[in-house]
């Protein structure tokens, strides 16, 4: 028999950084929800008056105001009896700024909880932003004890600054943890949210509500994916993922400790899940930076036949114009192949070929050009005229140019064949070859949820066929060939998202010139990719703001064994001396 019961609404919306009154009005629809489910608190993700992640735009203290007023206003109109709002916002005082969850209830700011460990890896740089919380204690709704702990104060483990937020919050009396989070997506990370939270959940015997925010963000992609656990490790409630959900979960109160049972949503995974964080990525950079919708570059190639499905998924073919710019080298098939796909797709779509405008080039340049040899400058023409062209219809039309390099060759320096590396977004960015191929073939069987193309078959299987080496570089000569795909990439991967060593790496089985010559090639083209639109991420690790080498480096791993440290050329004190010089 139940003692009491709780509901608690979850709003996984989709904010957008700096439209702070959109983000309050949103707050307020999922409230009259909460209002219409007999809810006594609606939760929202991490910082979501501001829009996560704000990065230096929290620092400007007009923003700081602007967002501490629509909090104010929103906990004005709670003293309308309805339900409580829990609610993360940027929160200034004392001469520090603050990530904050704010509880709104009865016409006023009820309770305030502060984010005690700031996470200052890969995309985050929290703590160069924000000033530690102290570890609180629960808050109070409608006479339940909440745990309020935000996002990394349930991710990290012991450290010497690590502070046990849970265990704080499980010592002083509270019932149910709720966690708002702004998580980005990256591959299989939804088993990595739940090792973390059933190990919250394990420690402190309590219930654990786990709410993330959804929609894009520049180069970040958030999914959604919220989830609940019971104290006995149950699975309570699953959210879907890549979309907007509020929903209200009942909570009954038994002698054993709170438990709800709600629905559980499917996930998608792997390779659905990637496609999927494309379309959301894409969409949302679009919409929320006012672009009409987007050109992009249709070569009859699988980059390009990739991305054109995915922006018709996210947008519609009625915002997606496709250009193909062919020109001496361009094949008779590429061209077949590319209206074939604009066909398919049913979008805009124009040849125009460029002979005219490349010669025009070359004839400029012949006299400064006369007794130097052909190279590649010559070949790079081709690219950097389709690309201007693709910049003059985006100036005019106002459409988004769409650039379409994978990350194998946006690795090594090679995605400059149809003018890929001008443009606003990419897609595709952190999208290794061989998925792409894999991504396509998907594609044309199955669909995301939500995905505004055509069901079946939208590529062309003779894109999805073709031996891909054959669209490396036109032109291409045996010094710029690069190894099969399958062997770059697995290169690739351990050098760009594991760093080892190159002695480890051809240990592994791979060849030695193969190896080094990648790896040079991955170095010098840094600078390459400083200049490459943003992207989509879906690794951990990729070329966004997670790798930060610099250009200027004369660095280099010569495959070598890694000398063994000598220990004996160091001098350590003793604990004695140490402490003694310490104090």
């Amino acid at each position: 028999m139940t003692e009491y019961e709780f509901r608690l609404t979850l709003a996984q919306l989709n904010p957008a950084v700096g439209d702070i009154a959109g983000n309050a009005a949103k707050a307020r629809a999922a409230r009259e929800k909460a209002r219409a489910d007999l809810a006594d608190v609606v939760v929202f993700p991490e910082l979501f008056i501001a829009g996560y992640p704000p990065e230096d735009l929290v620092l400007k203290p007009a923003f700081q105001g602007a967002c501490r007023a629509a909090i104010e206003q929103l906990a004005r109109e709670t003293a309308d009896g309805g339900p409580a709002m829990l609610i993360g916002t940027p929160w200034a005082e004392d001469g520090k700024l603050y990530n904050a969850c704010a509880l709104l209830d009865e016409g006023r700011i009820a309770a305030l909880r502060f984010k005690a460990n700031l996470p200052n890896y890969g995309v985050f740089d929290e703590k160069r932003l924000f000033a530690r919380g102290a570890p609180s204690g629960p808050v109070t709704i409608s006479g339940v004890r909440i745990g309020v702990p935000i996002c990394e104060d349930i991710w990290l483990e012991e450290s010497e600054d690590y502070e046990n937020v849970v265990e704080t919050l499980a010592e002083t009396g509270a019932e149910i943890l709720v966690v708002p989070n702004g998580s980005p997506y990256a591959r299989d990370k939804n088993d990595l949210r739940l090792s973390v939270a059933v190990a919250r959940v394990t420690e402190s015997g309590l219930p654990l509500v786990y709410l993330n925010e959804v929609g894009g963000q520049d180069e970040l992609v958030f999914d959604g994916a919220s989830f609940a656990l019971n104290g006995d490790l149950t699975v309570a409630a699953q959210l879907p993922a890549f979309e907007e959900h509020v929903t209200t979960l009942v909570w009954q109160r038994w002698r054993s400790g709170w438990h709800c049972a709600g629905a559980i949503a499917a996930q998608p995974e792997g390779d659905q899940a990637d496609y999927a964080a494309c379309v959301l990525g894409l969409r949302d950079y679009v919409a929320k930076n006012g672009f009409p919708g987007v050109l992009l570059g249709i070569s009859g190639g699988i980059d390009s036949a990739l991305c054109a499905a995915i922006a018709v998924d996210a947008l519609g073919a009625d915002q997606v114009h496709g250009v193909m710019l062919p020109y001496r080298y361009t094949a008779a098939h590429a061209i077949a192949d590319a209206g074939e796909l604009a066909g398919h797709l049913g979008i805009r779509y124009e040849v125009l070929p460029i002979a005219e405008a490349v010669t025009g080039f070359e004839a400029i340049l012949s006299g400064l050009f006369k007794n130097l040899p052909p190279d590649i400058t010559e070949e790079n023409l081709q690219a950097r005229t389709r690309g201007t062209l693709l910049m003059a219809i985006s100036n005019k039309t106002g459409l988004m140019v769409v650039t379409t390099g994978n990350k194998s060759e946006m690795s090594v320096g090679y995605a400059t064949l149809y003018g890929d590396m001008n443009g606003g977004f990419n897609p595709i960015k952190d999208i290794y070859k061989t998925q792409v191929f894999r991504l396509a073939s998907l594609r044309n069987s199955w669909k995301p949820d939500g995905a505004l193309g055509p069901a079946g078959e939208v590529i062309p299987p003779d894109i999805i066929t073709r031996p891909p080496t054959a669209e490396l570089r036109e032109n291409q000569t045996d010094q710029d060939s690069l190894p099969p795909y399958d062997v770059l990439d697995a290169i690739l991967e351990r050098l760009v998202e594991r760093e080892e060593p190159l002695e480890q790496i051809i240990d592994a089985g791979f060849d030695r010139e193969t190896v080094t010559r990648i790896d040079h090639l991955l170095n010098v083209a840094e600078y390459k990719r400083r200049q490459a639109a943003p992207g989509v991420k879906v690794t951990l690790k990729n070329f966004g703001r997670d790798r930060r080498y610099p250009i200027t480096n004369r660095f280099r791993d010569h495959g070598e064994k890694l000398p063994a440290p000598d220990q004996t050329l160091v001098s350590r004190g003793s604990q004695a001396s140490i402490d003694a010089f310490e104090g």
